[in-house]
């Protein structure tokens, strides 16, 4: 007897032809599919996908960025996939012996933020190889210009002296990254943006060219701010800073948290105002306290007007240690234990490639290498 469908395999409109299901479908549920079929995207269940790459330990900007913003989409969604993107962090030069502790710190901190593996799928990216076949497949469907045009390359090629070629198609692999799984839903910064286009552009041009197999996956974008770092607020939080004052990681002590509030970039003005253009170290201390109490910057102003910036200073490094300090017990507690954290990975990757070798079978098929 044939082994049920489980919630991760999707049903989708092409599967359902594969099987001779559709023909037995009704007149309404045909001319869905026929509508699906001319917006050249296939109709799948909700699922959500993302992924960070394993730089370090997260800072306060990934967390109330993306981190936080994943623990909620697995109250809200059923299916969701979160990876460990280690194949996109070697576009750049890594220490090998880094990059192996540094999959195992962002598996501990994803873990002690409530990424919960009975809930969500989380995998090391590398481990499921069939990224890499899909990788390859969508690149001779895309153009150079097409690349080309990206705001990122353009920004990130221009600071290197010879830029790596993986850095170039790397965009092309967050493609297969999400369509391998067939997301829905991709929760990413606004700045991802034109990166989740060109996944339209590449699951449309697939289906258009092989077989209507891929839905149109969507940006949950999120309303939190993005953090800048405290010592250059032009800019955003970052573990690649040179200064380590810019940003806050989530394992810094209470005394480095407030060190660093305290040391933050304003300006000479006494009041409390929020004004991103005007004042961006102040407001971007705002954001901060906004994102981690879910208070409206206008709020913050209003109930801490009478504060000097010092006291204000005092208070938002309370906020913030009192927020993270449970989070920084528990990656120091996961971190001790390298053979839970394998053990997460290693289940994820075997729930995560039984997905993805479903969707290389039908896209072998359909493209005529099997």
């Amino acid at each position: 007897m044939a082994a049920p469908l489980t919630r991760h395999v999707p049903i989708c409109v092409p599967l359902l032809q594969q099987t001779g299901l559709l023909s037995r479908l009704s007149t309404n549920t045909n001319s869905d599919s026929q509508k699906k079929k001319a917006s050249k995207f296939a109709h799948c269940p909700p699922r959500v996908f993302s992924g960070i790459q394993p730089t370090g330990i997260p800072h306060l900007g990934n967390y109330v960025g993306a981190i936080k913003n994943w623990v909620q989409l697995q109250k809200k969604y059923d299916d969701v996939i979160f990876s460990i993107v280690d194949l996109h962090s070697i576009t750049v030069p890594q220490d090998p012996a880094v990059l192996r502790e540094n999959i195992l710190d962002m598996t501990a901190c994803l873990l002690a933020c409530g990424i919960d593996p009975g809930k969500s799928i989380l995998f090391q990216q590398s481990a499921v190889c069939q990224h890499a076949e899909l990788n390859w497949i969508l690149s001779s469907l895309c153009t150079l210009p097409r690349l080309n045009h990206l705001p990122q390359w353009r920004e990130k090629s221009e600071r290197m002296k010879d830029p790596s070629v993986g850095l170039f198609t790397y965009p092309i692999l967050q493609t297969a990254d999400i369509i391998v799984y067939k997301a829905t839903e991709v929760p990413v910064g606004e700045d991802q943006r034109h990166h989740i286009e060109l996944a339209r552009d590449l699951a449309k041009a697939f289906n258009r060219t092989f077989q209507v197999m891929f839905p149109r996956p969507e940006l949950l974008s999120s309303e939190v701010p993005r953090i800048k770092s405290l010592r250059h607020p032009e800019n955003k939080m970052s573990k690649s800073e040179p200064n380590a004052k810019g940003r806050i990681d989530l394992t810094d002590s209470p005394d480095e948290i407030r060190e660093k509030i305290k040391k933050a970039v304003t300006d000479v003005t006494a009041e409390l105002t929020y004004d991103p253009e005007e004042r961006p170290g102040v407001s971007n201390l705002i954001d901060i306290h906004s994102s981690l109490t879910g208070l409206l910057q206008e709020e913050i102003c209003e109930e801490n007007m009478l504060l000097s910036k010092s006291d204000y200073k005092a208070m938002l490094a309370d906020i913030v240690i009192e927020q993270l300090a449970p989070i920084r017990e528990n990656v120091l507690k996961l971190k001790g234990d390298r053979s839970h954290l394998q053990q997460v990975l290693e289940s994820g990757n075997e729930r995560a490639r039984e997905i993805a070798e479903e969707t290389m079978k039908e896209v072998k098929k359909a493209v005529g290498l099997s």
